[in-house]
């Protein structure tokens, strides 16, 4: 009777166990991956935009959390902004704001509430990062967030 009780408290045990890690990555979002890059507009902008950078997105429910970094820009950052493309490379309108300090190095952040065709757009890789510049007001890095599977 014992090793039944036995069996019993591992079973219970086990799916707990599952509900908790399947629980635990539905309450942690869908992760996107970003790598910021220049992508000058034309050969006049070509000289002022400069740097590399990188983030990581998290889509919870309509909630968009990003995180990241960037460096060597050739004038201070503006801003840092969420923008909606129509396609993978394709320049949108602006959908949200983060946060950034105004240095040629540095953090951002930020969450934006999207509406669920912006949902809908983010997992399609509609949705990118931009950050402006002095130099370089009209977009100074670009990265679109890119599902894990991706970015490899």
């Amino acid at each position: 009777m014992t090793s039944t009780r036995a069996k019993t408290a591992a079973v219970i045990s086990g799916a707990a166990l599952w509900f908790t890690i399947v629980a635990g990555a539905q309450t942690g979002g869908q992760t996107f991956k970003i790598r910021l890059t220049t992508v000058p507009i034309d050969f006049v902008e070509a000289a002022n935009v400069t740097g590399t950078g990188s983030a990581t997105a998290v889509l919870t429910g309509n909630a968009l959390k990003i995180t990241g970094t960037f460096e060597k820009l050739h004038g201070p950052a503006t801003t840092a902004e969420l923008h909606r493309g129509r396609i993978l490379g394709v320049r949108g309108p602006s959908i949200g704001t983060l946060t950034a300090t105004k240095e040629t190095s540095c953090t951002f952040e930020g969450t934006v509430t999207l509406t669920s065709a912006q949902v809908d757009a983010a997992k399609e890789g509609m949705i990118y990062v931009q950050i402006n510049s002095e130099p370089a007001p009209s977009g100074n890095l670009w990265g679109w967030l890119l599902k894990p599977e991706r970015t490899q």
